[in-house]
């Protein structure tokens, strides 16, 4: 009897050393997974991780998918409409520069303003095709002139002053560019406020604070240049 207790004990004890063993290397084996992934975590995204911020949380003001999700009213319509071309005017002053500019700064400022209304224009244009809209006014552009308060659009340049600008060059250029693009970002200033103050449409009215902020910055600087030129 004592000699097969003790074969049935060393029998058991075989088998908890399998089974420990047997767990060991499950153990091993999970914490090399681990590392591997933790190894892969560094080296590549995962799907669905973010790409660099590639994936906005929210999405941005030129997208016609978020224009489309709030309300709008005339006051959206007519910043819009009035902005476009406002903008566009902005563009072709901008656009003068590269050939007839001599100051760094007045070079710059026109870069920039070239980078922030381009995509501006498309954006708005966006917006009025998603709400069913004309990009032009239905009285058509009847005051584009200087200091139009006929149609809202103040600070938009006339004929004659898009002229002159076009003939000048060097100093003579900057000083004018300088004094014109202040009166014209006044006027988006204030067309933009009234954006804020009368719509309805959460993007157009964060665009229209984008503006203020964007050409209030602007402004400064024009004056500054124009007090050293």
């Amino acid at each position: 009897m004592n000699s097969i207790k003790r074969s049935l004990g060393r029998t058991g004890r075989r088998r908890m050393a399998v089974v420990g063993a047997v767990a060991a290397g499950a153990l091993v084996l999970a914490a090399c997974g681990n590392d591997s992934d933790g190894k892969s975590d560094k080296g590549h995204h995962m799907p669905g991780t973010d790409h660099g911020g590639s994936h906005s949380a929210t999405a941005s003001p030129g997208s016609s998918e978020s224009s489309t999700k709030g309300a709008f009213n005339d006051a959206d319509v007519k910043f819009a409409q009035m902005m476009i071309p406002h903008h566009q005017q902005a563009v072709e002053m901008a656009e003068l520069s590269g050939s007839r500019a001599a100051d760094k700064e007045i070079k710059e400022l026109s870069a920039a303003i070239e980078r922030a209304q381009g995509p501006e224009i498309k954006t708005l244009q966006g917006w009025l095709k998603a709400w069913g809209k004309p990009e032009s006014m239905d009285h058509g552009m009847p005051g584009m002139h200087h200091g139009s308060g006929g149609s809202g659009m103040s600070g938009i340049m006339s004929e004659k002053d898009m002229a002159d600008l076009k003939a000048s060059k060097g100093t003579a250029y900057d000083k004018k560019f300088a004094a014109m693009m202040t009166e014209h970002h006044n006027g988006a200033i204030s067309m933009a406020e009234d954006e804020q103050k009368n719509g309805r449409n959460a993007d157009a009215k964060k665009l229209a604070g984008a503006i203020i902020k964007g050409q209030t910055a602007e402004v400064g600087k024009f004056r500054k240049i124009l007090g050293r030129l």
